[in-house]
């Protein structure tokens, strides 16, 4: 009888070390409640006892906790409807207030990051929710740890993921940008024109200074046409060339204009004879070799007025002879 109670003393003495033994990790805090008051001791990690039935004791995680927040539709300040998702990390720093101030922190911590999602969405532009990403966490992450303060939770930091856009705005986005590369393209063109047309100017006084520098542009020109083996070879003309000619013509047309009546006489008309004009105008044809009667006869009075002197004596004389034959 005896040993049968000493072994259930001890088998009590064991369920009484066993029920009053806790073993918290390094990363965990115990908050003790001693017939439902909280006690001012917070447990560290390692060994500790309480009372059995009169304490009570709950566990703190104080890792920092990950929570992926569901993503968000809402539109924009500027009327885009968007979907946004992110990403929560955040840890205890007060074990106490965890427990007591919130039923269940975790669940509280995920509903005030999808209300403050929501509402930066309303607040911000779809252009700094693609590109200014940075100031959009911190204004979450503001928004998020106002009221995780009081619960003993510190957001340690927020972070958009994700946003996604319909299919029409990522069409107009694209568009967007390739017009803004397109901008860019042409400036740099143009800007490449300039910074060419500077360096060619240059060049231009350069050639100036030195004409057989030209000479050498020209041919190595001439080189790099010639060795692609075209059947046209395309040669450039100077320009200078060209008013080099045209100053010589000009020299020439005056040196000849004021020289010319001074050095030959003028040449004196040739006078024909009666038979030899009419030898002259006997190939003619059509109206003005069929001229009347009469306008001949003027011609010939006209060309018999215009003949010398001496020949008028001349032909007087043979026709004084040939009409003394006759008789």
């Amino acid at each position: 009888m005896l040993i049968e109670l000493l072994i259930l003393i001890i088998a009590l003495g064991v369920i009484y070390v066993a029920a009053s033994v806790k073993v918290i990790k390094q990363y965990e805090r115990g908050v003790v409640f001693r017939f439902g008051r909280l006690q001012e001791l917070t447990r560290g990690p390692g060994l500790t006892t309480i009372v059995p039935v009169m304490d009570r004791m709950r566990k703190v995680n104080l890792q920092i906790v990950t929570m992926p927040v569901p993503a968000q539709e809402g539109i924009t300040r500027d009327n885009v409807t968007v979907r946004v998702d992110a990403v929560v990390y955040f840890k205890v720093e007060d074990p106490a207030r965890a427990i007591v101030n919130v039923e269940d922190y975790l669940f509280a911590v995920g509903q005030v990051a999808q209300t403050s999602l929501r509402s930066i969405i309303g607040k911000s532009d779809l252009d700094d929710l693609l590109s200014n990403r940075e100031r959009l966490n911190q204004g979450l992450e503001l928004m998020i740890d106002n009221p995780a303060l009081g619960w003993g939770v510190h957001i340690d930091r927020v972070e958009i993921k994700d946003v996604s856009l319909p299919e029409s705005m990522k069409r107009s986005i694209a568009r967007q940008a390739e017009a803004e590369r397109e901008r860019r393209s042409r400036v740099i063109a143009a800007d490449g024109e300039f910074q060419a047309s500077r360096r060619l100017a240059d060049a231009a006084h350069v050639m100036a200074d030195t004409p057989a520098a030209l000479q050498l542009r020209l041919l190595e020109t001439v080189v790099e046409v010639a060795a692609e083996k075209n059947s046209t070879l395309v040669l450039p003309f100077p320009v200078e060339l060209l008013q080099f000619v045209d100053t010589a013509k000009h020299v020439g047309t005056a040196t000849s204009g004021g020289a010319a009546p001074s050095k030959e006489p003028a040449e004196q008309p040739v006078e024909l004879t009666d038979a030899e004009r009419e030898v002259a105008e006997l190939p003619a044809a059509g109206p003005e070799a069929a001229e009347l009667p009469q306008q001949r006869e003027e011609t010939d009075g006209r060309s018999a007025s215009t003949a010398k002197p001496a020949e008028r004596s001349e032909s007087a004389g043979s026709g004084e002879e040939s009409m003394l034959g006759i008789a």
